[in-house]
């Protein structure tokens, strides 16, 4: 938590600005076309006008969040109504325009695809890296990703106001969809004897990163052409996700540019 100017307690990260405040109000944002992150509504909330809401939100595939009324109450002591959007701090792209846009100038695509990667600073350095490295795009999940706000923006040094970003609403169709495009599926996870230097990169290659703690999902690894791993001669078996996602996307610019 911070503490404000005025004392109250606000999650860290969180600012005023980042929010739009009140049913009504994230409704006509919604409608006006605004870049929303997530819309938090109150549990126990399930009126005429938080139904409408709900209905607006699903027909702009737009997340939303059930959240304690205390947690509203940390954003903000305005009058949320028991409704806070949050705004997101870039403009998501399309992941079909993205790959499409590859094939058209006669790009092989490289794509990186980060599952439940939560910590905003791990989340921040990824795409710094991705974007030095000319990754054509991130994709993540909507729900169970780090927030894009203000301190990722200026954890990835600005890059991620560069690289597209595409969130999507289930990681694993995704997957699939990219497959269907072309796009070799590979994990880069410890839980295989394949060595990282033994894959083909050059080809159209999506990348799926894990979380530390969880690592890929078993429903991804189930569909992934191939599974490598990063050599460890070390006693520590494993990288930090935002290191080991560098040494990845290195090793595919390597082979690209050989």
């Amino acid at each position: 938590m911070e503490k404000r100017k005025d004392g109250f307690l606000i999650e860290k990260g969180a600012h005023e600005k980042d929010f739009i405040f009140g049913t009504r109000a994230v409704m006509e944002s919604i409608h006006a076309g605004k870049d929303i992150d997530k819309v938090l509504v109150q549990k126990e909330l399930n009126n005429d006008l938080i139904k409408e809401l709900l209905q607006v939100c699903k027909s702009a595939n737009l997340p939303v969040v059930r959240v304690p009324e205390a947690k509203l109450n940390r954003i903000t002591r305005k009058n949320h109504q028991g409704v806070v959007a949050q705004m997101s701090s870039i403009a998501y792209a399309s992941l079909d325009h993205v790959v499409d846009s590859c094939f058209a100038v006669g790009k092989s695509p490289l794509i990186l695809i980060l599952d439940h990667i939560t910590d905003v600073r791990n989340f921040g350095a990824i795409a710094r890296t991705a974007e030095c490295a000319g990754v054509d795009a991130i994709v993540i999940p909507e729900k169970g990703s780090a927030q894009i706000n203000s301190d990722a923006v200026k954890t990835s040094a600005g890059a991620l106001n560069y690289i597209p970003i595409a969130r999507v609403k289930n990681l694993f169709y995704a997957c699939r969809d990219l497959q269907k495009m072309g796009l070799s599926l590979i994990a880069i996870t410890e839980k295989t004897e394949k060595n990282m230097y033994e894959a083909d990169f050059s080809a159209p290659v999506a990348m799926v990163m894990g979380s530390e703690e969880d690592g890929i999902s078993q429903e991804i690894m189930g569909i992934v052409d191939q599974k490598v791993k990063i050599p460890m001669a070390g006693n520590i078996e494993s990288l930090n996700v935002s290191v080991s996602a560098g040494v990845a996307i290195y090793e595919a610019i390597r082979q690209r540019k050989a």
